[in-house]
């Protein structure tokens, strides 16, 4: 019988050796793809909340039942129109420049209640909100339109501007007293943004569209 007869043994250990090698977990490498997928993520984070997203604290309560004091809500200004119903923020000062930024002087947080070529009327005795013509159901007010300022009414709002009123009208600084904006009317190009959710407290954290 010669050797080939005789049979061999094929020496796997090398073989085996690159197959294990290659089944180990490579950490550094893990650590590295896990490291750019965080830094990936911060920067989108840094990018929507700098150039889309603000973070405001609601200070006062003229946004009750609907905003209270120290809720923390988001701002969207990303390609934004006002329209009726959104809850915006509001700049008082044309330049927004931050040392104009004085308590009496800051931005100012309300709803949309009409906007450009609309009319606006007050029942103060009733208490009842309308828009050219139509009496406005508004379920989310805590308190009646029954109180009056300076502005007279009806008005019709000029073009590139908004009317705005408190939630909680009994406290409210809004669009019935000349004191905000322009005799009342808020120019657009002061309307920081609209807030889109609440992130805290958290047992009443949601959207703030009246469609959610």
């Amino acid at each position: 019988m010669n050797d080939f007869q005789k049979g061999f043994v094929i020496n796997t250990s090398i073989v085996d050796d690159e197959i294990a090698e290659k089944q180990k977990p490579n950490y550094q490498k893990e650590v590295v793809e896990w490291l750019s997928v965080i830094a990936s993520a911060l920067i989108i984070v840094v990018f929507l909340f700098g150039f889309v997203f603000r973070v405001a604290v609601i200070s006062g309560d003229s946004m009750k039942n609907t905003l209270f004091n120290a809720d923390v809500v988001v701002i969207s200004n990303f390609n934004y129109t006002p329209k009726q119903g959104d809850i915006v923020v509001v700049s008082r000062n044309a330049e927004n420049a931050p040392e104009a930024m004085r308590a009496e002087n800051g931005p100012i947080i309300k709803r949309v209640i009409a906007t450009e070529e609309q009319e606006v009327n007050i029942d103060f005795e009733a208490g009842t909100v309308y828009v050219d013509g139509i009496p406005l159901n508004e379920p989310y007010i805590s308190t009646p339109t029954t109180d009056q300022y300076d502005v007279q009414f009806p008005v019709t709002v000029p073009k590139g501007c908004i009317f705005v009123l408190g939630d909680n009208r009994a406290v409210s600084l809004d669009s019935r007293n000349s004191r905000i904006g322009d005799g009342g009317m808020i120019d657009t190009r002061y309307v920081l943004g609209h807030a889109v959710y609440r992130m805290f407290p958290f047992d009443r954290i949601g959207g703030l569209s009246l469609d959610d």
